[in-house]
């Protein structure tokens, strides 16, 4: 039943969506896919007025909270009046994201809270009027990221529980909100649009925007063809993703797959089969929590989520990993520290990842392949044997050596291919690199 649902969806979004279908990517676009693909590493960012309750005691919520906990919107809108987040430091953010080896932040302009995180003219709902900071931590971010020379994308929900025009309701968001029971939908994506023109122009260019939201109300007319050519229209360079969980529609600019790696669908909805010639990105959370939720502490190890950037590598794919930052505007300590171990690993290892396209070898349980030009790193990151089989390559090796001393790595043809002799003396615990030159 579960697997006719998603069928369905599929089939409404494609028969209800008309996107950007004579679209073709600027010039500057498509120079920062290219950027995109040789940056491979990005720091998410889901920070609001829910950050305030903390995930309310509950493992799991966070920026949820609204719906899970079914608040009505004369109550919700209560927690602006205690977000002031006087520990925002951009200048601080931004020299952790370098640390870290990340070379791009995206973060929520706006979530489904319909709160948006920036000095919005067309709503008075957002951070300028409705919180004592009164500070937009969109624009200090962004200077400050110009400053540091890190590129800034902005997430933005196209789902909104708080906005009455957003009618009929979807699967979330319904009828706890105390909203009335009409609206006018064209209203909403008049709205979602005006709001979409203050990011692409009070902010100088920016990265791309980030969508969320679709799978909400998969039978709506999203209006994507004007959307998608208002952005392109403003910014010929800004990418487009959206995390519908399907194959993408034209006018986006890379495709993007939620806490999996392109091709799996280990949690559930990325059902899509399709991976596409477009730049690929993988989000992920540092513990089971997007926003912060003090009871979370299910965090993942640094080395866990160095091979799963690793292996996002060999998808040819970005690893954008999420913190969700205190109502203090402080980003936690664990993740700091998390980020920091990674950084340290980049800097010793990025070459291997900076730049390179998947590798010639799919990832696979061992490890996972990247490539840059006439190099191939083969990335052992789990084997218990001394012995490596892979594929036999279509080129001619020149001579293959282990990344950590230079040393020459003996092998030999098989029959199905080439058999890689790695001594357990020469296992990293972490990621053992071998250079094949070909």
């Amino acid at each position: 039943m579960k697997n006719l649902n998603y069928l369905i969806m599929f089939l409404l979004l494609a028969m209800n969506t008309v996107a950007q279908t004579d679209y073709s990517p600027a010039p500057e676009n498509l120079k920062n896919r290219e950027w995109f693909q040789d940056a491979k590493f990005g720091l998410f960012v889901h920070w609001g007025v829910y950050a305030v309750m903390a995930g309310g005691g509950d493992q799991g919520v966070a920026e949820w909270i609204m719906n899970q906990k079914q608040i009505p919107i004369e109550q919700y809108e209560k927690l602006p009046a205690f977000f002031n987040p006087t520990s925002f430091d951009p200048a601080e953010w931004v020299a952790i994201v370098k640390k870290a080896g990340m070379q791009y932040i995206t973060i929520t302009s706006k979530h489904h809270d319909g709160f948006a995180m920036y000095d919005s003219k067309v709503s008075d709902y957002n951070i300028v009027d409705q919180t004592p900071y009164g500070k937009d931590v969109l624009k200090q971010l962004k200077d400050e990221c110009d400053k540091q020379g890190i590129k800034l994308f902005f997430y933005y929900s196209q789902l909104d529980w708080h906005h009455p025009d957003y009618f009929p309701r979807g699967r979330t968001g319904k009828d706890f909100t105390g909203r009335p029971q009409s609206g006018d939908w064209n209203k909403y994506i008049d709205y979602m649009n005006t709001q979409l023109t203050e990011l692409l122009t009070n902010y100088g260019e920016i990265g791309g925007i980030w969508f969320d939201g679709m799978w909400d109300k998969p039978d709506a007319e999203w209006r994507l063809e004007e959307t998608y050519q208002l952005i392109h229209d403003l910014q010929p360079g800004a990418m487009i993703g959206s995390n519908h969980h399907i194959a993408p529609f034209p006018g986006e600019d890379f495709q993007m797959f939620e806490r999996d790696l392109p091709g799996e669908n280990t949690m559930g909805f990325n059902k899509t089969e399709t991976i596409s010639d477009l730049p690929l990105e993988m989000c992920e959370t540092m513990n089971g929590s997007w926003g912060f939720n003090l009871k979370d502490n299910n965090y993942k190890s640094s080395k866990q989520l160095i091979q799963t950037m690793v292996k996002a590598a060999g998808h040819g794919a970005n690893f954008l990993l999420n913190t969700g930052p205190m109502p203090n505007g402080k980003i936690q300590p664990e993740n700091v520290d998390t980020l920091m171990v990674m950084g340290r690993w980049l800097k010793q290892y990025g070459e291997a990842i900076y730049g390179t396209r998947k590798g010639p070898i799919r990832p696979s349980e061992w490890g996972a392949t990247t490539q840059k030009g006439n190099i191939i790193y083969v990335h052992v990151l789990d084997l218990e044997q001394e012995q490596l089989e892979i594929p036999a390559l279509d080129r001619k090796i020149k001579k293959i050596t282990f990344f950590d001393d230079g040393s020459k790595v003996k092998f030999k043809k098989s029959e199905k291919g080439i058999v890689l002799e790695i001594p357990s003396e020469k296992k990293n615990t972490i990621d053992t690199i071998l250079k094949i030159e070909i």
